[in-house]
């Protein structure tokens, strides 16, 4: 296994400011924090990604059970579920939200417009989405991580046929929810001509949904996949990965680790290290900082990891040159 290290950057004026809020030491007063996540309980990635948060947090000064309490909200369903889970969230009066998945970022919203509010999602652009007036000064309630940039469903493609040439159809496996996949799906869409390809969606959410559509799929046919970066497709990632195994369809996805669960490869941003900027943020908040005055921050970086045994399996041959560019190959 290889890996070439790297740092993430983002908005230069709040990293500025980090420093200064970290050396500032929490006060007694006990903060509540209502995390709605968009996974099972017992899925190990998302279990991962709260315990950066809670990491982050106690380097930074809070105590669990003693000045902090942090109540996680499991599950993964469509709109209706999350505005119960935001209901059951803000029941508890939360002094902050932290909002996981594009999905979340629209209920959320609507349920309150006074306590803060950090989503790690967000569509894409949160301005056009009405979530926050602009990305340097937000101006509501709002502020938070996005994880997506415009043009990251035509690297999608591109790189899927880079890795697998013959690919003709390219269909896209993306919640009906989520504003962030349907962005995606319209990137690559809008290059598909560029690429020789035909691109086509495929709601799914539940189990069923996803085997159904990749039911018809075969890769001698010149199928491929698209798996953006979603909660609600995530949380079915093995069997995602399974049936394009079965398949003999290439994949790529936009989350790291189902590369490293047997994906053929992956592209797209740190999420963990997103969850531990959204601890810091939410430290800023609780010292008394305004989310209306922290810059909302978009991705400059992005990991390609290549998992070279599962493109063996499916008979694919790994160009020197995209091996060489990868930040992470699998052997």
């Amino acid at each position: 296994m290889r890996r070439r290290e790297f740092i993430t950057l983002f908005g230069g004026a709040a990293t500025v400011a980090w420093p200064f809020a970290a050396h500032a030491q929490p006060d007694d007063r006990v903060r509540r924090i209502g995390v709605l996540m968009l996974y099972a309980e017992n899925d190990s990635v998302g279990q991962g990604r709260a315990a950066v948060f809670r990491q982050e947090l106690e380097k930074l000064g809070w105590t669990v059970g003693r000045n902090l309490m942090i109540d996680f909200h499991w599950g993964v369903g469509d709109e209706d579920w999350i505005r119960a889970a935001t209901a059951q969230l803000l029941a508890r009066a939360p002094d902050l939200i932290l909002a996981n998945g594009s999905a979340t970022v629209r209920p959320i919203q609507q349920a309150t417009q006074t306590i803060p509010v950090i989503f790690i999602g967000g569509g894409g652009d949160p301005v056009a989405e009405g979530f926050v007036h602009s990305l340097a000064r937000p101006g509501g309630n709002l502020t938070g991580f996005t994880v997506l940039e415009p043009n990251i469903g035509a690297k999608l493609l591109g790189l899927l046929k880079e890795i697998a040439p013959h690919v003709s159809r390219v269909t896209v496996i993306l919640n009906p929810d989520s504003i962030s996949s349907q962005r995606l799906s319209a990137s690559a869409a809008a290059a598909a001509q560029g690429f020789a390809v035909e691109v086509i969606n495929a709601p799914a959410r539940q189990p069923a949904e996803i085997t159904a559509a990749l039911a018809t799929l075969a890769g001698e046919r010149g199928d491929g996949l698209i798996i953006p970066p979603d909660p609600a497709t995530s949380a079915h990632r093995k069997l995602i990965v399974e049936l394009a195994a079965r398949h003999r369809v290439p994949a790529i996805y936009g989350l790291r680790y189902v590369t490293a669960e047997g994906g053929l490869m992956s592209y797209g941003v740190d999420l963990p290290e997103l969850f531990r900027k959204a601890a810091v943020y939410a430290h800023r908040i609780l010292k008394g900082e305004k989310p209306a005055e922290l810059p909302v921050q978009q991705p400059t970086k992005f990991e390609l990891v290549i998992n070279l045994k599962t493109a063996k399996t499916l008979g694919l041959t790994v160009p020197l040159a995209l091996q060489v560019s990868a930040d992470e190959v699998i052997e």
